[in-house]
């Protein structure tokens, strides 16, 4: 097993997904790895400033990859965005 992680440690990771479009974002990269940005805003059809930040901070929290590709970006889960991702959706479905 691991190294234990920090409080300090646990709140970055639970402050990277606490907002509505970055639990989204979660899922959706965790259905379809390598999406790009514009991919994301247009499935979320959402505003591209707003998503592009999300990602940005999922990726600050450790939670998402990017992979540069020529002039996209493709994003992927981390290790711990996977974990996530896989409470989310046991969360998703608790009564």
């Amino acid at each position: 097993m691991g190294k234990v992680k920090t409080a300090r440690q646990m709140e970055r990771h639970l402050k990277g997904m606490a907002n509505h479009y970055r639990i989204e974002i979660l899922l959706l990269v965790g259905e379809q790895e390598g999406i790009t940005l514009d991919e994301i805003v247009e499935t979320l059809k959402a505003n591209g400033k707003t998503i592009g930040e999300h990602t940005r901070r999922l990726y600050q929290a450790g939670l998402l990859n990017k992979k540069y590709r020529g002039k996209f970006v493709e994003h992927a889960l981390s290790p711990y965005g996977k974990k996530f991702v896989r409470f989310l959706k046991s969360f998703q479905q608790a009564q």
